[in-house]
């Protein structure tokens, strides 16, 4: 007996049943400003996603990780105050986890799939996090929608399998998307092994010096390995014949003393520059092109030890682009602002209140001093210390520098989209990379593309899936529609 779907009909609301009036941009203090926490539409819907799977990570559970060390080449204190980016040559001890994006703890590691690239610095001043993926673009640009394209990806809730009218249709009607996927589906979405593949830290962050100036930055680690990718043929034979092929060549490469590494490169732009750059600088689905802002190389990444045990050092890490030290800080882009809150929320449910208290997670070039007690799986290490502040009796107490410098806002309060710049566009960069790609590139770009579109079941997702790529590049429409008509007969 068929199931029937249960479609409610009316407006969107809230767990509480309120109606939700913008879902599909956060509530700003102005156009341009930061996520307000009163935005509790955001915040349910956020906070209801880190819950829906036990216990396996919703995104991301799929991972690779291993210890290793950055060290500075280059002398960046006229831009930011860090101490670990304070002294040529000055080493940290570094945590990076590798993971696919869409799959479950026991998918395979050989799939067509982003692959998220956390780095953990262990720096004298606390942990800072860099939560970034191999690709330096997103799907979407606000986190809003991160729930509902995440639920895309997934196995569909009637059918229990990943269904293509779902991916199709969200990204069709997102077309926002249009650069990340045209990234996804060519040479990069399979990458032969994690080491022949560069990180990303995606978005823009924050950058201030002792002088107090302000500088948006964007992470590039290269690796010095080599871009090696598997064609889809390749790609689905290892994924059958070896799923943990990925994981494999990162520990064996470490074990035989061949420790892989990334030279660390950032984009500059002074802070003043951002209001009238000709696209929005916070948008996660746009690079900055490097004829305007070069990229700067300021260190080497290397990986040079393996954990000792998968469940407790890379099941259990966590990381929060949360995790600042002075210097760094975050950005207005709407993507950064919702994981802000996203990620520290889904690691207290998911490993515990106490995560950041087990070894992978805990400071080790300083500790950790907060007022934070008991809770599931506390280990006592404050004994009968006061737990308040202020008190009489000693203890931590608050510094008088914030980690960051405030953003100016303006404007009220409400669900705005972001500020218009003079080039915004969601296809312009998605058609530069398809120009950029050889001839060849271009063939497996379109095949792997058509393969999946002519999967869904109605026309209208197809032509709409289409028409993307085709305001992207009018070859790139003309040849996709052509491929997925032979397909589709």
């Amino acid at each position: 007996m068929t199931q029937e779907a249960h479609v409610t009909q009316g407006p969107l609301t809230t767990e509480a049943g309120a109606p939700v009036a913008d879902n599909q941009n956060s509530e700003t203090a102005g156009v341009g400003g930061p996520v307000l926490v009163q935005d509790q539409a955001l915040l349910e819907k956020l906070a209801h996603f880190n819950r829906e799977r036990i216990p396996e990570r919703i995104v991301h559970a799929r991972g690779a990780g291993a210890y290793g060390t950055f060290t500075l080449t280059r002398d960046v204190s006229q831009w930011t105050r860090a101490k670990f980016l304070s002294e040529v040559g000055k080493q940290t001890e570094t945590f990076l986890r590798f993971s696919t994006v869409a799959g479950n703890l026991g998918s395979a590691d050989a799939v067509r799939d982003p692959r998220g690239f956390a780095l953990k610095f262990y720096t004298e001043e606390g942990n800072y996090d860099l939560v970034g993926n191999n690709t330096p673009v997103f799907f979407i640009k606000d986190a809003i929608k991160f729930p509902d394209f995440i639920h895309t990806q997934k196995r569909d809730p009637y059918t229990g399998s990943q269904e293509a009218d779902n991916v199709w249709d969200f990204w069709g009607l997102s077309p926002e998307s249009t650069h990340q996927v045209t990234w996804l589906f060519g040479d990069r979405g399979t990458p032969a092994t994690l080491r022949h593949m560069n990180g990303y830290g995606s978005h823009t962050y924050q950058w201030n010096n002792e002088a107090g100036e302000v500088f948006w930055v964007k992470y590039h680690f290269k690796t010095d390995q080599g871009i090696e990718n598997l064609t889809s043929e390749e790609a689905a034979k290892l994924a059958g014949e070896d799923p943990d092929s990925h994981q494999r060549d990162l520990r064996e490469a470490i074990e035989r003393g061949d420790f892989p590494s990334w030279t660390v490169q950032v984009q500059i732009m002074p802070a003043a520059e951002a209001a009238n750059y000709r696209f929005n600088p916070f948008d996660l689905t746009k690079v900055w092109p490097h004829e305007d802002y070069p990229p700067v190389e300021i260190g080497k990444l290397e990986l040079n030890r393996n954990p000792e045990n998968i469940f407790a050092e890379v099941e259990q890490s966590i990381f929060s682009p949360a995790h600042f030290v002075p210097g760094i800080g975050p950005s207005p882009d709407k993507m950064l602002q919702g994981r802000l809150f996203a990620y520290g929320d889904a690691h207290r449910y998911r490993v515990g209140i106490n995560a950041d208290h087990l070894p992978v997670n805990r400071p080790h070039a300083t500790e950790a001093r907060t007022h934070s007690r008991d809770g599931f799986l506390y280990d006592g290490r404050h004994k009968g210390a006061k737990n308040y502040e202020p008190n009489s009796f000693g203890g931590p107490v608050q510094t008088d520098r914030p980690l960051w410098v405030s953003t100016p806002v303006s404007g009220g309060t409400g669900n705005h989209e972001a500020p218009v710049h003079s080039e915004d566009d969601d296809f312009v960069q998605a058609g530069n990379l398809y120009r950029l790609f050889s001839e060849e590139e271009k063939v497996r770009l379109i095949e792997n593309l058509a393969g999946f579109i002519a999967k869904v079941s109605r026309d209208d997702i197809a032509e709409r899936a289409i028409d993307n790529f085709r305001q992207a590049d009018g070859d790139f429409g003309k040849r996709l529609a052509v491929a997925v008509q032979a397909l589709r007969g």
